[in-house]
């Protein structure tokens, strides 16, 4: 299928771009603009396709914020037309409106049903110094009709994200026990309110919120508004700490209105009694109760019981696939070590992140990068402005242009704490202030075409 890769001049070689979520096809947008060729390699069958698993999610970026410039300008001789950009979009909203345009204008760039299942040097494994610089990377791919190949590239950047490894409940960052066994009772993901099967999953039942987030707030909003409507519905909010005057956001003060309106329902929420606030708890173990399930701390408190569980711990990244590649992570974060103390979330909020490039984003293995929500480990402080400005300095400097890498051309905002998006009846309302969001409840994620000779699609 693949011709034979050493017989492959290395500067004819696409760059791979792992992932066609937002910051993935600005990526190939921005090395398309250097003259560069990309192939994108996304995992599901359609742009986004992460993100269109939170489409009812309303982000508190608006489309403003939301549009990168060189996929702006890629998209302009398709006759695209650039939506309201005061106006907050939706999960759905982004995939339809932008992200499958921004891949269809790419065309045969980026491959669907390419899910990558390893990267490294060609020939080596990390441990080998021999000539490891002057090798190709070689990408392994398991199709959607299960057939594997593997493709050369002379550069990498992953925009895999973090939406596909989301979190366990325990409070040691590992599954608790009993957890995978309760699965079919526990979602990680924020409900979606139109949903009939999510409604009726919940109404009349005692539920368990686990989280501290955005996406625990808007979880806490829906069950609200269920409660008003079904009666004996309740929510159980469990926090690992104690309430403070941070616990439920900026409120009126944030300069995210979106986002603090979401803070004030949450509050709401547990003023008006529809949610029970348990602090200090931190999950050791599920037990099933009957037909219910109990939750027990590491100090062996345990909870009345609960029918359903939605955990909303945060996400991780996914680290496998390149586990031959030689990356410089931090500790605690998982992300660049040099990007690490920028984006700490005990330090930072998403608009006190600095932007940052190629330079805070390399690794001791040349020309690979780690990206968008994958590149901040851990965190949540992400902002979509800030992972375009990410790419834009990689394409420069995968172009030699490191004048163009290191410089800066983003300022952003004060915008307070961040993470995730909300659910709102009248979005449209709320007047756009500051910079936003990237993604939602816990955020997102995930990115295809070349020469025939790196096997193309």
């Amino acid at each position: 299928m693949t011709a034979p890769i050493t017989e492959v001049p290395a500067a004819a070689l696409p760059t791979v771009v792992i992932g066609a979520g937002p910051i993935g096809l600005a990526a190939a947008a921005h090395l398309v603009e250097r003259g560069l060729e990309p192939l994108v390699l996304e995992a599901g069958d359609r742009a986004g396709s992460a993100v269109r698993e939170w489409s009812h999610v309303r982000l508190f970026s608006t489309w403003a914020e939301l549009v990168d410039p060189a996929a702006e300008k890629l998209l302009a001789p398709t006759g695209w037309t650039a939506p309201n950009g005061a106006t907050y979009p939706t999960g759905g909203d982004w995939a339809e409106k932008y992200l499958q345009p921004l891949a269809d204008a790419l065309g045969d760039k980026v491959c669907f049903g390419a899910r990558v299942t390893g990267v490294s040097r060609l020939g080596r494994d990390r441990v080998v110094d021999a000539d490891r610089e002057q090798q190709p990377f070689t990408i392994h791919v398991r199709n959607a009709d299960g057939s594997e190949e593997r493709i050369t590239a002379r550069a990498v950047i992953d925009a895999s994200g973090t939406w596909s490894t989301p979190s366990p409940i325990g409070g040691d960052g590992l599954p608790a026990l009993g957890e995978r066994a309760a699965t079919d009772r526990i979602s990680y993901r924020a409900p979606d309110p139109k949903d009939p099967a999510v409604r009726a999953r919940y109404a009349g039942k005692r539920t368990a919120v686990i989280g501290s987030g955005a996406s625990a707030f808007t979880a806490l909003a829906y069950l609200a508004d269920l409660a008003k409507k079904t009666p004996g519905t309740h929510a159980v909010w469990i926090l690992r700490r104690g309430i403070g005057g941070s616990t439920f956001g900026g409120g009126e003060a944030d300069q995210l209105p979106a986002r603090g309106a979401l803070g004030l329902a949450a509050k709401a929420a547990v003023d008006d009694g529809y949610a029970d606030a348990v602090t200090g708890f931190r999950t050791s173990a599920v037990e099933k109760a009957g037909d219910q399930l109990l939750l027990v701390a590491e100090d062996g408190r345990r909870h009345d019981p609960v029918d359903e569980i939605i955990a909303l711990t945060g996400l991780r990244p996914d680290l496998s696939f390149v586990s031959e590649l030689r990356l410089s992570l931090d500790e605690r974060l998982q992300a660049p070590v040099e990007l690490a103390p920028l984006i700490d979330p005990n330090v930072h909020s998403c608009g006190t992140v600095y932007p940052h490039g190629a330079g805070e984003l390399s690794h001791p293995e040349k020309d690979v990068y780690l990206v968008g929500m994958k590149s901040y480990g851990r965190a949540p402080t992400f902002l979509a402005m800030t992972g375009y400005e990410q790419v834009r300095s990689v394409a420069a400097s995968l172009a030699g242009d490191q004048e163009a890498a290191e410089r800066v051309e983003l300022t952003l905002p004060e915008t307070g704490v961040c993470g995730g998006a909300g659910l709102f009846d009248d979005p449209d309302a709320i007047q756009a202030d500051g910079g936003g969001c990237c993604a939602a409840p816990s955020t997102p994620p995930i990115d295809m075409g070349a020469p025939a000779a790196s096997g193309g699609c």
